[in-house]
This record gives structure tokens, sequence and C-alpha cells, in this order.
């Protein structure tokens, strides 16, 4: 659902980016340059990520002040600061991690290869700069998942955006317990299982059979990863119930991850997820829509006799 408390105009002295990439991604110079210009151009105040700044002068020579660079996210930032998270999904996810649920609206630019979080293209930097200023956008408060269990150390981020998973470690499938409240779901045995957030639904959970969720429904998708019974299939909850799980394995660890973050447990590990009570903010340009987006990348629609045609 839109939050509208952040939805207004802003003049370009006020709003302040917070732009974030990581420093491994492919970059190239012209595109870097390109970057920075569009927001110079539009004079606009912004601060980049340490890492990111020192790619920045190594690959273009432009040296990022350092009364401009980030190490992390702290109270100084104003109700005017979006983050711009410049990479792929895989960066996004970072970003709002590097956060830690302040309420400051994300806006991905993908200059990976897919995208479902960061959907608008880099070649449309310039657009997405000038919708900012205008306040030609709105902001959309997404759901993440909250999690508590046998982790081998406390996770000091226990939230997911796109989903939670436990699986197999080794060779051998693994077996695993879930609940929703007191009551048990099935006995899921095979590769493991993934509890995905609607912003998750196009992501690992997609992979693995589960249905696309549109952005404004209350719910988890609850999908298994290679079972062993053939009948299993993605489950959808209301977000609003306790989800549980317990892991047995054959004497070998097993892993969950929470997002991109990777955690090797032992059998009987237990879990406990439920929706959190913070939020994530996402800056929605009127021009993209939730099912343009599906059209263009997943290619619905698409004709290929057409190419054999040309």
């Amino acid at each position: 659902m839109a939050y509208v408390g952040f939805c207004r105009t802003l003049m370009n002295t006020d709003l302040e980016i917070i732009l974030f990439s990581r420093p491994q991604l492919a970059h190239t110079s012209e595109e870097i340059q390109r970057l920075l210009g569009a927001l110079d151009k539009r004079k606009l105040r912004y601060r980049v990520n340490r890492e990111f700044a020192l790619r920045i002068q190594e690959l273009t020579d432009i040296s990022i002040p350092s009364n401009q660079q980030y190490t992390a996210i702290d109270d100084t930032y104003s109700e005017q600061s979006v983050m711009i998270c410049y990479g792929g999904d895989g960066t996004f996810l970072e970003g709002v991690r590097l956060l830690q649920l302040r309420p400051i609206p994300v806006l991905g630019i993908n200059s990976g290869r897919l995208g479902f979080l960061a959907n608008v293209a880099k070649t449309d930097i310039e657009q997405a700069l000038d919708d900012l200023t205008a306040g030609h956008y709105t902001v959309d408060q997404r759901a993440l998942l909250h999690v508590e269990g046998d982790f081998p150390t406390v996770p000091e981020y226990p939230y997911a955006f796109n989903e939670f998973s436990i699986q197999r470690g080794g060779a051998s499938m693994i077996s695993v317990d879930a609940y929703v409240g007191n009551e048990l779901i099935a006995t899921y045995w095979g590769d493991g299982v993934i509890v995905a957030t609607p912003a998750g639904s196009t992501a690992y959970s997609l992979s693995v059979g589960g249905p696309i969720v549109a952005p404004g429904c209350d719910c988890f998708v609850l999908s298994p990863i290679a079972p062993h019974n053939l009948s299993m299939r993605p489950v959808v909850l209301p977000n609003m119930n306790q989800l549980s799980f317990k892991v047995h394995t054959r004497g070998q660890r097993s892993s969950v991850t929470l997002d991109n973050m990777n955690f090797s447990v032992p059998d009987g590990a237990m879990f406990r997820l439920t929706k959190a009570k913070d939020s994530i903010f996402l800056v929605h340009l009127q021009n993209i829509s939730f099912y343009e987006t599906l059209r263009n990348k997943m290619m619905w629609g698409m004709d290929r006799r057409d190419e054999t045609k040309a």
C-alpha cells in the first residue's frame, strides 16, 4: 500500500541522495560518470558508501570528498533522504539491510541483468532523477520477515525482505516440520523450504514453482524445494500468523538464509517467523508499474515466432 506520509514535492536543495553500490560489480568508467554527472547536473546533494567511492576513484579518477562518504547510515540523515541502490537485486538487498529499519525510501537502478527490485534501467537515470526532484513518485510500504531461532550467533539484522530459507547442507535430503500457529502444515522431505514475502515471490521462491504475488497482498508464500513427495505444492498463508519450523538432518548441518545472508545450523534447529513490526519503504515512480515490470522481465505475451520472421 502507498505510505502517503512520504509523498511530497521536493526542491533540488531539499533532496539528499544516499548512493549505494557494491565495489565488486562490473561497473564501467562511462556508466559511473553518467550517474555522477546526472546527480551533479541537478545540483543534488549526495553521499556515497566508502567502498564504492574508492572504486569510483579507481575507475574514473573522480575523488569523492570525505564528507560525502559514509560507512554506515546514522541519524544525521534528514526526512528528505532517498537511498539509490545502483546494481542488481543483491545490491538492493544489501542497501536495505544497511538502513537498519530507518524509514528512508529506496530506489533501485538496475545495472545488472534481471532486476525486479532494482527495476529502473540504468539508461533511465536522468528521467528517474527528474521524477524524484519534481516529486512525481509515491512511496510503497513493504513487509519484512522477522526470524528468531537457533542461529549459531544472533543475527545483527534478523530480518528478510525477500525470503527465509532452510536448505540441506550435504548430499542427503532433510525434513522440515512446518507449523502455522500450533497446527502442523506438513513435514517436507527434500532439499528444504522457502518462506517468501510478496516482494520475494519473484526471486528464489519463483524458481521453485511458487506463485507471483502482487505487492499489496498481506501474505507469505511457503514453498518446498525439490520435495521428495511430488504432491507437495506451495501454500499462501496470511502474514498475521506465526510460522514455525523444525529441521531434521542425518547427522549433518543444514543452512538457513535471510535473503543473501547464510548460516549453518545443526540437526533439531527451530525457527519462528512473524511479520516484522517495521516496514521497508520503496520509491514508486509513476511511469513504472508492477505488471509492466512482469511483462518486460518475464517476456509475457512475446511471440517468439516474430523473431523467425525478421
